[in-house]
């Protein structure tokens, strides 16, 4: 904690000086309960390794490349880690995971408390309408650098939490006849879009279509330092959902 005249402030540093990372520092600056005592990005992340100022509170909204070095000022300082870097593998989100013994960890791809109600109510759908055909678009900003994006790769887990189908991402040429147990994964990209994240579901004359459109990256800003505070309540380390931080 840093102490500002009788006030006990959260300490933390920003890991990505992009767009999000100054919209959270504005954020967390107007919130009035945090102190930022740093920010980092891919020309001095290394400074995490052994340099950075103890804190109590990492927010990371990097690139990928970064996590060794998250990893390894976590493990050194101890400090809350809110991580919302998309484009993670199983065994980098195994390693997010595996940090929560250690500390209080949540990841989360979408901090938006919209999409984080449209994956329960895809779920629920899924569950309901059996063996419709199920199809996930997703569309983007013509700066995103990963595809699909995180959050269709949440939407997807949601609609198959088993992973029984097959996921085909794009379609070219002679397809033929779509098969059963295959769900489509679309990314669209260009301008200035947010995020817009679209759930079909078609059945025989009919189609449902759930969606959530993001219209400022402000959302996710709001969600994550939400979700930082509720992190920091907590007294038992662990991993933690952003479903189970905001929800249960």
């Amino acid at each position: 904690m840093t102490n500002a005249g009788d006030v006990q402030l959260t300490s933390v540093i920003l890991v990505g000086g992009g767009r999000m990372g100054k919209l959270i520092a504005q954020k967390l600056d107007a919130d009035g309960g945090f102190a930022v005592e740093g920010i980092y990005d891919v020309d001095n992340a290394d400074e995490l390794d052994g340099r950075a100022p103890v804190v109590d509170l990492v927010i990371d909204f990097s690139n990928k490349a970064g996590l060794p070095h998250v990893l390894a000022y976590v493990e050194r300082t101890g400090a809350a880690l809110v991580s919302g870097t998309t484009g993670y593998d199983e065994a980098e989100l195994a390693q997010l995971r595996a940090l929560g013994r250690k500390t209080r960890v949540i990841h989360s791809f979408n901090y938006s408390l919209g999409v984080a109600a449209l994956k329960r109510a895809c779920a629920q759908a899924a569950l309901a309408l059996g063996d419709w055909d199920c199809e996930i678009v997703e569309t983007h900003h013509n700066k995103k650098a990963d595809a699909p994006s995180g959050t269709a790769v949440l939407l997807l887990d949601a609609v198959d939490p088993d992973r029984e189908c097959s996921v085909t991402y794009g379609r070219e040429g002679m397809v033929g006849e779509r098969p059963a147990k295959e769900i489509g994964m679309h990314s669209l990209r260009g301008g200035t879009v947010a995020g817009t994240h679209e759930v079909h579901f078609f059945g025989t004359d009919e189609e449902v279509c759930l969606t959530h459109r993001a219209t400022s990256r402000q959302i996710f800003v709001n969600g994550a330092v939400a979700a930082a505070k509720r992190l920091l309540a907590r007294k038992e380390n662990g991993f933690y959902t952003f479903d189970q931080l905001m929800f249960e």
